[in-house]
């Protein structure tokens, strides 16, 4: 067991600093690196993924935490827009989860590769809003968090996948997408963690030291390291240019995204 929290939290300290970095939960980053680790303890592939999802929701509780403060620090959080998405976003993510209980691994792990690829193309190819675009009213900002929550739950990322490209389209500049990503992925992450440890409650066959799909020992791993390190992403990334972070983002979580899928085929 020894060998695997300091490979939990190696993974930690990765994700807790693209989280500060990008705004990202996690998710993107950890959930792939996290079936791998599981794929080496030899963890039933029928709940590999659907663990290594409810993991990733959990640890976004905590890094959310550390990156928001750290943006907010920054003055970088449009709070009016975490105010008009909270709605959508908890009807979205509750039903989230419900639905990933009832999708296989692999048909899972195409959504969630789906979403990373959108993710990393968006931000490689640097596409750009039309100038006149502006955000949506209350009505539109609920439709929009239940959409971003219902995908956030099924691919276990803290919303910043497609919370970052909607403010964008707005021209929201960027480093404050980044900032107010962070603030979204609170409420997803706390009722999506609910949501997977109901869901996986009474499924067969989970790790030792499971509650549903939540991996007791690997979340130990990836919080305490992981808020070590969100901090220093979140400084980092307000002295760092836009266009760099969007490359960074895009090259990290599509290298990832492409390897958990052929490692899951």
């Amino acid at each position: 067991m020894d060998q695997w929290i300091l490979a939990y939290a190696a993974i930690g300290l990765f994700i807790g600093f693209f989280a500060g970095m990008l705004g990202m939960g996690g998710g993107g980053i950890q959930v792939p690196l996290t079936t791998m680790v599981f794929a080496a303890q030899g963890f039933p592939t029928e709940h590999m993924l659907h663990v290594a999802l409810g993991t990733a929701m959990a640890t976004v509780i905590f890094t959310s935490i550390a990156s928001l403060r750290a943006h907010n620090r920054h003055k970088a959080v449009d709070w009016s827009v975490l105010r008009g998405m909270i709605p959508g976003v908890i009807v979205g993510t509750c039903l989230g989860t419900l639905l990933a209980r009832y999708i296989p691994t692999f048909p899972l792990a195409v959504i969630f590769v789906a979403f990373v690829l959108y993710m990393a193309s968006s931000m490689l190819f640097n596409w750009k809003a039309k100038p006149s675009r502006r955000l949506p009213g209350s009505v539109g900002l609920l439709v929009v968090g239940t959409v971003i929550g219902v995908c956030s739950a099924l691919a276990a990322m803290g919303g910043a996948t497609l919370t970052i490209p909607f403010l964008m389209l707005c021209n929201v500049p960027f480093h404050m997408a980044i900032g107010t990503a962070s603030a979204v992925g609170f409420p997803i992450a706390v009722f999506g963690s609910i949501g997977y440890l109901i869901n996986g409650w009474h499924a067969n066959g989970l790790p030792e030291l499971s509650m549903g799909y939540i991996y007791l020992p690997a979340l130990l791993g990836f919080t305490v390291s992981s808020m070590l390190l969100a901090p220093l992403g979140a400084r980092l990334a307000h002295r760092t240019s836009e266009r760099t972070l969007k490359r960074v983002f895009a090259i990290v979580i599509g290298a990832l995204g492409v390897k958990m899928l052929i490692a899951l085929a």
